[in-house]
């Protein structure tokens, strides 16, 4: 019994010590690279777009006051 103990903690640590040497990240290839590339890009367009939505948002805005501003005037 003693034996299949020892036996299995050898074995255990082992398997433990191979997964952990299994897992060591190798240097990037190709295809991360161009993952990487793909992140950068995406990034780079989300914030394009958010500064033109707030530009639009203020043009938006200013045409508003200016179409108030007829309305105003024509009531009169």
């Amino acid at each position: 019994m003693h034996t299949k103990k020892v036996l299995m903690t050898v074995l255990a640590g082992g398997l433990l010590a191979f997964g952990l040497a299994a897992c060591k990240k190798a240097e990037e290839g190709p295809a991360e690279r161009a993952g990487k590339k793909i992140d950068e890009a995406a990034t780079t367009a989300a914030e394009k777009i958010e500064e033109v939505t707030a530009k639009v948002g203020e043009k938006m805005q200013e045409a508003g006051k200016g179409i108030q501003k007829a309305a105003d005037d024509a009531k009169k």
